[in-house]
């Protein structure tokens, strides 16, 4: 699944940021009004992972201890975060900079996910959940979500709230990308070595996986999903891959009680790349909208776009560009009313890697865009986070320090601002 293009690609952002941390850099300047605010992570934390219900920001972790890998969170409520709490530990657990547990809520119901190895290959691990249930005020924990049974990558996983306390789920599944003698079949032939497929399920308030699917049968192999839910159902958008190696961005759409709609591309950019770029878009919904953020480098030029959808029209509108200089992507999304959004992502600036954030409306009107911090364009910097509780926007970022700890900062910026 990783081919000799994503090394080099991997190998030229290493390079590059080696190449930017090394020469003199100009001061970035971070508004006043941006507030770096106390978070309830520990020394040696990354991969920071923010949920609102609206009222509460929710956050989850992981830090690691010599061999051991903990998952912990926590909730802020009003300006104080509870005691962070440890969900689970373990020392076979699949740890990545792109790929890392996500949290949910809903009806104070909790529901988190980690990557736990099945095998010694390096892509061989399974997707575990672990459900607060609000009502017995106990945790169900290490739900196997995958049961296909193979020894193959699965993980990116997406969580969003459902109806009832329930919880929507997507993921990205590699049961077909064994080769052909793990696919055997008891008639004797074996299948061909499949591509990675994308798939959601519900997970009730029993922590059961109910009403799972396939729902693209070929994806590119490790870019994030996002999902959202609709007032008529779930909604994920995920990096496609076609037969021709076009890897744009695909959505796919479950509307009350019909079948999931057919894959359907955001918008044609074209992007033909032989390897994954491990650059997933976002998705977020408001009322009977949604809008979709995404990274590109067809034609040889970065981009960060967004486009925005009225859930009762078929197509997007024309993509926004955001970014004006060169920008590393890793984008997240918030809509606040059906017109506007709130869009983060990476971008270089006077040789240094920063995160910046922007107003947008639907009709392509763009705020100044804000940074929030400077960061590092390593991948050990992971995938910034932002949430909407109150009257600001919230970011979680990992801090990868060079040849020390990795930690987690947090920032608070008014919407006024923006």
């Amino acid at each position: 699944m990783r081919t000799l293009y994503s090394l080099l690609f991997f190998s030229f952002v290493i390079s590059l940021g080696s190449c930017v941390e090394n020469q003199a850099k100009k001061e970035v300047e971070i508004p006043l009004a941006v507030v770096k605010m106390d978070n309830p992570s520990m020394a040696q934390s990354q991969t920071p992972r923010l949920f609102s219900n609206g009222n509460e920001l929710y956050i989850s972790w992981v830090t690691s201890k010599g061999e051991t890998d903990f998952l912990n969170f926590s909730i802020l409520k009003d300006t104080t975060w509870a005691n962070a709490e440890t969900i689970v530990k373990g020392n076979d657990w699949f740890t990545n900079w792109a790929d890392f547990p996500a949290i949910a809520e809903s009806n104070g119901n909790i529901l988190t996910s980690f990557l736990q190895k099945s095998a010694n290959g390096t892509y061989t691990y399974d997707i575990k959940l672990n459900l607060y249930n609000a009502t017995t005020k106990m945790w169900k924990k290490d739900i196997l979500l995958n049961t296909d049974g193979t020894q193959s990558e699965h993980g990116f996983v997406s969580i969003v709230p459902s109806y009832g306390g329930q919880f929507f789920v997507t993921w990205l599944d590699g049961r077909n990308t064994v080769s052909s003698e793990e696919m055997s079949h008891e008639d004797g032939h074996h299948e061909s070595k499949g591509a990675m497929t994308l798939r959601g399920a519900h997970i009730n308030q029993n922590g059961d996986i109910i009403d799972e699917i396939e729902l693209d049968n070929r994806v590119c192999d490790c870019c994030q999903t996002s999902a959202t839910m609709t007032t008529q159902g779930p909604v994920v958008v995920y990096r496609d891959r076609s037969e021709e190696e076009v890897r744009d961005i695909s959505l796919v759409q479950k509307i009350e009680d019909q079948d999931w709609s057919a894959p359907k591309t955001v918008n044609e950019d074209n992007w033909k790349i032989e390897g994954c770029p491990v650059n997933g878009p976002s998705i977020s919904t408001s009322g009977n909208a949604i809008a979709v953020a995404w990274f590109t480098e067809a034609n040889q030029k970065t981009k960060v776009q967004v486009a925005f959808k009225k859930n009762d029209k078929t197509d997007f509108g024309i993509p926004i560009r955001l970014n004006v200089k060169e920008t590393l992507g890793r984008v997240d999304i918030v809509m606040l009313n059906e017109e506007e959004a709130i869009v983060s992502w990476m971008e270089f600036e006077d040789e240094q890697a920063i995160i910046q954030i922007m107003k947008v409306n639907a009709s392509g009107a763009k705020g100044t865009p804000l940074t929030i911090s400077k960061t590092s364009s390593q991948r050990s910097s992971g995938f910034p986070q932002i949430e909407w509780v109150g009257d600001a926007i919230y970011a979680a970022l990992t801090i990868a320090n060079d040849g020390e700890d990795s930690s987690i900062e947090m920032y608070k910026i008014p919407l006024d601002l923006l």
